[in-house]
């Protein structure tokens, strides 16, 4: 019978046969679906979001990670809706207006969405005015903020304060990307700053108030 450690290692290693193969011989085994999620793939994404700060995985990697989970995630997803469990957190992320660099952003919700965060991804280029329209529409409890210009950085300014000024309970706004340092993040007010994608997680969940 399979254990748990083993889909860890598969995503980890983003060997996408073996992680979908896994994920049903868990299930066939007994296993419930969220025990997969929390003690088998999430885990795994830590270890790449991990070996991705210290510089030993680049974002070719991550991707195929990522891909080996998402396709895990399609054996789990029904069965998780079927027995009404959901992510605990619900997160919208996007590039600010003026900019239509995706890779950064695409990253981070691959991490988010790793994590067990529902993640809404709005897409680049995203007005203040969206990003505060979906955070009421989805109820959320964190908007990420992407941006690669710095002819950009007064967007990002101008939406924290829009989503500050509706002072939506218990919304939390964090910001990232090339030109982005947490001095900046501090003087709009931003709550949170992730300067790559293994620490987005890492800060998603301290912001919501969990352990990394």
């Amino acid at each position: 019978m399979p254990e748990l450690i083993e889909l860890t290692t598969a995503v980890a290693a983003g060997k996408r046969v073996d992680t979908v193969r896994l994920t049903q011989e868990l299930l066939d085994a007994g296993h419930s679906p969220q025990s997969i999620v929390e003690q088998g793939l999430v885990p795994g994404m830590a270890i790449v979001g991990e070996q991705f700060k210290r510089n030993e995985i680049f974002v070719p990697e991550m991707l195929i990670a990522a891909r080996a989970m998402k396709e895990a995630l399609k054996v789990l997803e029904p069965l998780l809706v079927k027995a009404g469990i959901k992510p605990k957190y619900t997160v919208i992320i996007g590039t600010v207006q003026g900019d239509l660099h995706d890779i950064g952003k695409n990253l981070i919700s691959m991490m988010w969405r790793g994590a067990n965060f529902a993640v809404v991804d709005l897409g680049t280029n995203v007005s203040a005015e969206r990003y505060l329209a979906a955070a009421r529409e989805h109820n959320a409890n964190l908007v990420g903020l992407s941006a690669l210009l710095t002819t950009t950085m007064p967007a990002m300014k101008e939406t924290v304060r829009v989503l500050k000024a509706a002072a939506l309970p218990n919304l939390k706004v964090m910001i990232g990307g090339a030109p982005i340092t947490q001095e900046f993040a501090d003087d709009i007010g931003a709550d949170g700053y992730a300067a790559d994608a293994g620490t987005a997680v890492e800060v998603a969940r301290r912001l919501m108030g969990e352990a990394a």
